[in-house]
């Protein structure tokens, strides 16, 4: 069940947001390339976003925030175009 939480949402976050230069990476269940910009297509992309599923089904629910996240140490992100923010959360109750 936390598996397929995760993909849904990160397939909903392709859904709204799509492109190829950043990719969110959530091991070990599943990654996602989107956000319009520049694509990379060899080696370890310039805007990397990487978490834990809880932490990311927390984010993508608005449990917790992209800045609170980010200060705990608990979602990394590399990159210029890395940040997430405007796009949280992905899915609205």
């Amino acid at each position: 069940m936390l598996a397929a939480a995760v993909r849904l949402s990160l397939r909903t976050l392709e859904q709204i947001a799509p492109g190829r230069s950043v990719e969110v990476r959530v091991p070990p269940f599943a990654a996602v390339q989107c956000v319009e910009g520049p694509r990379h297509t060899r080696g370890t992309p310039p805007n990397v976003v990487e978490t834990d599923p809880r932490t990311w089904l927390e984010l993508a629910t608005g449990a917790l925030g992209w800045d609170t996240a980010l200060d705990g140490a608990r979602v990394t992100a590399s990159g210029t175009r890395a940040d997430l923010s405007p796009l949280l959360p992905v899915v609205k109750f």
